[in-house]
């Protein structure tokens, strides 16, 4: 059985994340689940993103643990980075999603973290590593939306949501963005978990859904509208 996804709009490990990160490893089915926290996108501090992490999980119940993926020799050495590929969930911190991107895109880390999914595991990342797990991303100096890993097909996630206006970012969207993309804006400590035709959302914020000219806010424990 396919695993899921979970989407985070950022403020990880942090108070307020913590029903949301029991539900992501409860998503599992592992109990407790080996939780392995990937801080590659943490380019000025990953060494205390990473033990953040594993801290966060293990309070919580989880076999947690880190794995320091920084550069690209990391992601082509499978002897690197063969324990992820038996945790239950993998979990990418926030930062710069250029440098996530350039660092695993198309590399042999990736394809064992598509085969970690495709067995039952859950993907989880957090601001960037959430934007990277979409289709596209907002890259202003690099001509405007570039491909990301296109984990979550048709999808791009704008984090820290509850800094935006939505009726003005719908403006922005309609304007700059490419069409048929369906855009979520996630609040910090909050994120979309399921798969696509099936998420919910979970944490203590709110999450919006830009489709075309329209968009709707849908609150914890909501489900999200099919079809995207």
């Amino acid at each position: 059985m396919p695993g899921q996804i979970a989407l985070v709009g950022g403020d990880e490990f942090r108070r307020g994340c913590e029903d949301m990160d029991r539900e992501i490893m409860r998503a599992s089915g592992k109990d407790p689940a080996k939780v392995v926290v990937v801080p590659t996108a943490a380019v000025t501090g990953p060494a205390k993103a990473a033990n953040d992490g594993a801290t966060h999980f293990g309070a919580l119940g989880g076999d947690a643990s880190q794995l320091m993926l920084l550069e690209r020799s990391h992601a082509e050495d499978a002897n690197f980075f063969g324990a992820a590929s038996l945790a239950d969930v993998v979990y990418f911190t926030g930062g710069s999603p250029e440098h996530l991107l350039e660092t695993i895109q198309g590399s042999p880390f990736f394809s064992a973290l598509m085969e970690l999914v495709d067995e039952g595991g859950v993907l989880a990342g957090s601001s960037a590593g959430a934007m990277a797990l979409g289709s596209m991303i907002r890259r202003p100096r690099a001509g405007g939306w570039v491909e990301s890993l296109g984990v979550v097909a048709d999808v791009a996630v704008l984090p820290h949501h509850e800094k935006r206006d939505q009726v003005e970012t719908s403006k922005e969207l309609q304007a700059s963005a490419p069409i048929g993309l369906t855009f979520l804006g996630i609040d910090a400590r909050t994120g979309v978990l399921g798969l696509p035709d099936n998420w919910r959302v979970v944490g203590s914020g709110r999450v919006t859904v830009y489709q075309g000219s329209e968009w709707q806010i849908f609150n914890s424990g909501d489900q999200l509208p099919t079809g995207f």
